[in-house]
């Protein structure tokens, strides 16, 4: 049964074999959620880097709330996107479907 915490949320235990094939563990978030607020851009930096990058961000978070609301990410970097998602895996995965388009005739779909 799920916690029911202030403001109506619900919390929904983590089914165990999902837990243990995760890749962070409730420590590891709870770490990592402190570094993020604690450190946002240092935080959000060091994760940029799992990314392959044209050219790597400097800036890493510029906001404004006052007036027109702005809000930009990494605004200065440029992303190779195809590396990130496909390239990088070629390797090790390159045999593997890498996008599956499904049509909305049933009958129709390509990989």
């Amino acid at each position: 049964m799920p916690d029911t915490h202030p403001g109506g949320d619900q919390v929904f235990p983590v089914r165990s074999e999902f837990a243990s094939k995760a890749h962070v563990d409730q420590a590891g978030y709870r770490a990592r959620y402190e570094r993020a607020a604690r450190d946002p851009d240092g935080y959000w930096a060091e994760e940029a880097k799992r990314i392959a990058w044209m050219k790597a961000p400097t800036k890493i978070k510029n906001t404004s709330f006052d007036g027109d609301v702005s809000i930009k990410w990494f605004e200065d970097g440029t992303l190779n996107a195809s590396v990130s998602c496909l390239d990088r895996h070629l390797a090790t995965r390159g045999d593997q479907t890498a996008i599956i388009w499904e049509s909305d005739d049933l009958r129709s779909a390509r990989t």
